[in-house]
């Protein structure tokens, strides 16, 4: 008997291999490589014009991204405030600049940062506020931005998750000062690797992003203190060649998710979308009864060779090398109990139903 096929959490999209090689052919034939080529900059026209925002610049990859964000605002000490529910990297790259961060619980309901919480957190060493956009669900972006301003902080908002949601008719991506995004092969679009800062916040921040992407200088005018953040021709390439393909993605991955909420949406806990919100069904998060439950559908469903992934495990206030210790219990909580299950536009309907009856064989 044949083994099956593993099924992972994500199988990344890949464009008709004709379209990537026309592309590959115009960076033989001018022999252009990197430093900001032709392909790359066609493809921030096209995402910038997709997204309906003034600045995106591309980069070598999302965190890269948040750093750049935050040496572009100036921010190279203080206190960041921000969410223990997300991908290490978010905590990651405010370490990395030196800065401490700050933990507020999330909310339990889409799992993004508890606005509420927000302000207690703020003292005299708070530089910004980095929220993260989870899932692709928007953060309370009304109560944040008038938060931000009555206590003059900067706003950097993760949104790795959110690259074709809409929040209220505007790309989720346009709210803050800088909003960033991750194009790793993993994510709905993808550049294999990649990432991109959107600067909402005027002219001479995204000029001083810019130059700290690109050593800091410009020819041999040396400007600012930078890093080498640029991103590739053949990475572009990539891009260019999934582009087209972006509503299919998101059209085949709504599918999938529908297919899902048919079977399991009355048994498991799932985010609550907000009012407002267009979905770009980047993932699909569910929440057990408890880390027991979780480890037993997982044993099932590894046994069958399918394998969700504990997303996001752990909580980021418990990383073993931070200083100081914080308590979110509603992120903790969350944490011991949710996975996301596989999604991908090529994932089928009987394999969706074999995972669904998985399953509810273990919750019965």
């Amino acid at each position: 008997m044949d083994t099956p096929e593993n099924i992972y959490v994500t199988k990344s999209f890949l464009p008709p291999i004709e379209d990537y090689e026309t592309y590959i052919r115009q960076i033989y034939d001018n022999g252009i490589l990197t430093n900001q080529g032709p392909l790359l900059q066609e493809l921030e026209k096209k995402l910038q014009k997709f997204l309906d925002i003034d600045n995106l610049q591309y980069v070598s990859n999302g965190t890269i991204a948040l750093q750049l964000a935050l040496k572009a605002l100036e921010i190279d000490d203080g206190e960041i405030i921000t969410t223990p529910f997300s991908y290490v990297a978010t905590t990651s790259s405010i370490l990395w600049e030196r800065c401490t961060p700050v933990f507020v619980d999330i909310e339990p309901n889409n799992f993004t940062i508890d606005a509420n919480k927000i302000e207690a957190a703020i003292t005299s060493d708070t530089k910004a506020i980095m929220p993260v956009h989870v899932f692709g669900y928007a953060c309370d972006v009304e109560k944040i931005e008038q938060i931000a301003k009555q206590h003059n902080l900067k706003v950097i908002y993760d949104a790795a998750h959110a690259f074709g949601s809409r929040y209220n008719g505007k790309s989720l991506v346009s709210y803050g000062d800088i909003s960033t995004l991750s194009f790793h092969a993993t994510k709905l679009f993808h550049t294999i690797e990649g990432g991109a800062c959107i600067v909402n916040c005027g002219n001479e921040t995204a000029k001083h992003l810019d130059l700290c992407k690109r050593f800091g200088h410009n020819c041999d005018e040396h400007y600012t203190l930078g890093i080498n953040g640029k991103q590739s021709e053949f990475n572009a390439a990539m891009g260019l060649a999934n582009f087209p393909h972006i509503d299919e993605i998101i059209h085949e991955r709504k599918r999938v998710c529908d297919a899902y909420d048919a079977k399991l949406k009355a048994i498991v806990q799932r985010p609550k979308t907000q009012q407002g919100l267009d979905y770009n069904y980047a993932y699909y998060p569910v929440v057990f009864k408890d880390e027991n439950q979780l480890l037993n559908v997982f044993a099932a469903l590894n046994a069958e060779h399918i394998f969700p992934r504990r997303y996001f495990y752990p909580s980021l206030n418990t990383l073993p090398y931070l200083k100081n210790k914080m308590s979110c219990p509603v992120s903790e909580d969350i944490c011991s109990r949710i996975a996301c299950l596989p999604l991908y536009p090529t994932l089928s309907d009987s394999d969706i139903t074999r995972i669904c009856d998985i399953i509810l064989s273990q919750l019965s």
